[in-house]
């Protein structure tokens, strides 16, 4: 089997195809968080704790760096991140958790009890006719 074929048949499978749809989804998603962190959720934050600019938090630590432009160390830049990660993971935690509770709602689901077997259909024609024969 060639190269071509063998990536051809991996790149079809459905798991690849469920990644890859998965990885656009979450691209697109990180940044719908990322803008309700920027633009909805911090100026209001910022604004109770004072006009806060979170973004522009940072400490001087040099004039100059090899650049020439002043080494900043950007804890601001941070906490904006850091908002952004437990927001995109609560959102995955509660879509997980919906997932397993339908999954566990179509496992509770209660299965149609088997068809009785040739034999006990038999043993039970048996009982029926010795119950009539009393």
């Amino acid at each position: 089997m060639s190269i071509v074929h063998e990536f051809k048949a991996f790149a079809m499978r459905g798991n690849v195809m469920d990644m890859a749809v998965g990885i656009i989804i979450g691209g697109a998603f990180g940044k719908i968080v990322s803008s309700f962190v920027n633009d909805v959720l911090m100026p209001p934050l910022g604004l109770v704790m004072g006009n806060v600019d979170f973004t522009g938090l940072a400490v001087q630590l040099a004039e100059k760096g090899a650049d020439g432009k002043p080494v900043l160390w950007k804890y601001g830049a941070f906490i904006q991140t850091t908002v952004d990660f437990v927001i995109v993971a609560f959102a995955i935690f509660i879509m997980i958790k919906w997932m397993n509770s339908l999954q566990k709602k179509e496992e509770e689901a209660p299965a149609a009890p088997p068809e009785p077997s040739a034999e006990e259909k038999l043993l039970g024609e048996i009982r029926d006719l010795l119950k009539s024969e009393r």
